[in-house]
């Protein structure tokens, strides 16, 4: 089954690097490209790749901003960031925009289809220097949410039971319950009250 891939990006040379990279590889196809927000969305409407590579620094949008539109009309399509940039400002936001991962502008062959397979796998790829910037200062590895996880963070920050969040979801409680306690782990708390206030600090809420 092959990976039905879109760019956007406002540099060509940057585009026709990354096709020529890929453009050889049996499980990538090739969809086409957009050089700003307003052709991506224009093309979305007709057809749907199943990942986007999308540059953060666009002429009519920021990619940021662009990739919340994006998951949120079209939650199936996996985003991967691309940049030159990796301040831990652009990595956070972009994760917490929906992004299944971030990756630099120079990375190579291998990183690229590292990415769209990890992403494909519904698991968050960052490359080595994006993973860099999200460390804190003790050293300590990046929390990393899934969209689910962010969504049910938010709910709960609203005050929400996991019955209420359930149905705003659409998803059994027992899933709730699955995404709650997966949200304990990462933050390494034991209740919601713990839960929230440590989120808030971390820049999550």
């Amino acid at each position: 089954m092959k990976v039905k891939l879109f760019i956007v990006d406002d540099h060509y040379m940057v585009i026709e690097g990354i096709r020529s990279l890929l453009q050889h590889e049996s499980g990538i196809e090739w969809t086409g490209h957009a050089t700003n927000a307003e052709s991506c969305l224009a093309f979305l409407q007709h057809h749907q790749p199943d990942l986007i590579l999308m540059d953060i620094s666009l002429p009519d949008k920021s990619g940021l901003d662009l990739c919340r539109e994006v998951k949120l009309k079209y939650p199936r399509i996996r985003v991967l960031g691309l940049s030159t940039f990796n301040q831990r400002s652009y990595v956070e936001k972009m994760l917490s925009n929906g992004a299944s991962g971030y990756l630099l502008k120079n990375a190579g062959k291998e990183e690229l289809l590292k990415g769209i397979a990890t992403a494909m796998e519904r698991k968050v790829y960052l490359s080595h220097d994006a993973a860099l910037a999200l460390r804190d200062r003790t050293g300590e590895e990046p929390i990393m949410l899934t969209r689910r996880e962010k969504e049910v963070l938010d709910l709960l920050a609203s005050g929400l039971t996991n019955q209420e969040i359930a149905g705003k979801l659409f998803v059994s409680s027992t899933t709730v319950e699955t995404h709650r306690k997966n949200l304990f782990q990462k933050f390494s708390v034991k209740n919601v009250a713990s839960l929230i206030n440590k989120a808030a600090k971390a820049g999550f809420i």
